[in-house]
């Protein structure tokens, strides 16, 4: 990692500030493919001039490059990265949202002031009254509502409404109720039953085509704190989406879809339900490839980032590829809630290509000299990769946050391994179970720092709180020995463990923050 910050002259990952034009390589299937290396020509490879740019230009340098202001995405700033395409959420509804969109433990309540605010903002969003805020979203209108309703029907007394979130409702729902349109007030009451004076909009609600009746049907069952089948929740995924981000065609409602997504997360997944969300899309641009490799192992990150911690997965598979172990990365370039840093925004800055098809990313991994390949859900999968901005304005994690760390989007005639991070504990058996279906040989869940794969040398403290440690893992491999057979009848070997760092030689310290500590540099 010093390399990225004072290259030498024999290795160049992020040169300072200058243009490098990028070798060409013979070999026929590397053509529309990039990747860093040393900078003798040998394994660069590029198809044009590459501009890397270190993030204090000033503008008289800018000037004298041609470039635009416009055009410059900041390394340091990984919400630079954010599509200026995606409109902003409200923040005082989102705020709110980060409180009460989530489980039965976890939610807080709001207090009379922030309930009366925030309805207050919807009302005069929904007027058309707003002058100094973004409007509130639909999809922040579904999620919000949802919370709500889920929240009343199904939680317990201590995240129930509180006595001032009552108070305010009561004041604003008359009013709410003449200016929302029919889906929220569904998603608010669908029943008729939690505002009071027995609307009949809710219960009679049925969506205005077949696939929001068919959602509309699943989101009844969803807002009473319910559970879906399998095959009720990939029809639901796969009439929905994608998403028709353009306008040209007609969508399903945002507010209906947030709402969903939310409360089923808030309800916490069943492990058929998290299959479905894993599953749905796996043939929406036909089978995967299989790589004619040994071994591969996916390295499945949280796809919305770092934004406090070095995050090193991208180093690691590099390096274990040198060994002979292939490895494939996948991502986005962005995503929400955290919009932190990710693997394809540093491959960008090192100007490797982030574009490869699924069909690309095999040939690289079949090659003996790179073993190496990162697919971006904007290729691999377009459906899903349309909720970028429906995420944002959900704000807190929707199911698919999980089940997308979980992806073979080319597979291996020999072994394959996933490894996958993961923060909220109680996850870490519902992404082995994903692996298991999956179907690979071995399967690893770690918690490292920011719930990334990431490890810590520094010592756990004695005030830490109650749950796993940084450093738990828990996995399965497939041996013929000291195994049990399960369900699935495969048979498998258990185990879990916290990594001490001393055990293997690593003095205990301090992991620095990226955010706070300059100690970052010298860390890197």
């Amino acid at each position: 990692m010093n390399t990225l910050l004072n290259p030498e002259p024999s290795f160049s990952l992020i040169p300072s500030i200058r243009i490098t034009k990028t070798h060409y390589l013979t070999h026929r299937r590397l053509q529309a493919s990039r990747q860093f290396s040393s900078t003798d020509g040998n394994r660069l490879i590029g198809r044009r001039i590459r501009l890397t740019v270190k993030a204090d230009l000033d503008s008289a340098l800018i000037d004298q490059l041609g470039l635009k202001e416009s055009d410059i995405i900041n390394p340091a700033i990984s919400s630079s990265y954010r599509s200026s395409k995606l409109p902003k959420p409200n923040q005082t509804l989102l705020e709110a949202q980060a409180k009460v969109c989530t489980g039965p433990t976890q939610t807080r309540p709001l207090r009379e002031d922030e309930a009366f605010k925030v309805l207050d903002t919807i009302l005069r969003s929904a007027k058309g009254d707003l002058k100094d805020e973004e409007e509130v979203s639909k999809a922040q209108l579904g999620a919000f509502f949802s919370a709500m309703t889920i929240r009343a029907n199904a939680f317990p007394e201590a995240t129930q409404w509180s006595e001032g979130e009552r108070r305010a409702m009561n004041t604003f729902w008359p009013l709410l109720m003449r200016a929302l349109p029919p889906d929220v007030i569904f998603i608010a009451d669908p029943e008729g039953s939690i505002m009071g004076g027995g609307g009949s909009i809710g219960p009679h609600y049925s969506g205005n085509d077949p696939r929001e009746m068919r959602l509309v049907g699943a989101l009844r069952e969803v807002l009473a704190g319910g559970h879906l089948g399998y095959e009720e929740v990939q029809g639901v995924l796969r009439d929905v989406l994608p998403l028709q981000v353009d306008n040209k065609a007609p969508g399903v409602s945002e507010s209906l879809l947030s709402a969903f997504l939310i409360g089923q997360r808030m309800n916490r997944e069943t492990d058929r339900e998290l299959k479905a969300y894993c599953l749905a899309f796996d043939d929406e641009l036909g089978p995967p490839p299989v790589a004619d490799v040994k071994s591969l192992t996916h390295y499945g990150e949280p796809y919305d980032g770092n934004t406090r911690f070095f995050r090193s997965t991208l180093f690691v598979a590099a390096v274990r590829s040198c060994y002979g172990e292939s490895c494939l990365l996948h991502g986005a370039e962005w995503m929400p809630p955290k919009g932190g840093v990710t693997e394809e925004q540093m491959l960008k800055f090192m100007g490797a290509s982030t574009n490869l098809s699924v069909l690309q990313a095999k040939e690289l991994l079949e090659d003996e000299e790179i073993g190496f390949a990162y697919v971006s859900l904007r290729e691999a999968r377009p459906s899903l990769y349309s909720l970028i901005g429906l995420r944002e304005h959900i704000k807190k994690r929707p199911p698919v946050a999980t089940s997308e760390k979980v992806q073979q989007f080319v597979r291996a005639q020999g072994r394959e391994a996933i490894v996958a991070g993961f923060y909220h504990e109680g996850y870490e058996e519902p992404l082995l179970m994903l692996m298991k279906r999956r179907g690979v040989h071995s399967g690893l869940v770690v918690k490292g720092e920011e719930g990334a794969l990431s490890m810590t040398t520094r010592l756990r403290s004695v005030n830490a709180s109650k749950g796993l440690p940084v450093n738990y893992c828990s996995g399965f491999r497939s041996l013929n020995v000291e195994s049990t057979f399960e369900g699935d009848g495969v048979s498998r070997q258990s185990f879990n463990l916290e990594v001490n760092a001393s055990n293997y030689g690593f003095e205990p310290t301090n992991t620095p923050r990226a955010d706070r500590s300059v100690n970052f540099l010298f860390y890197c």
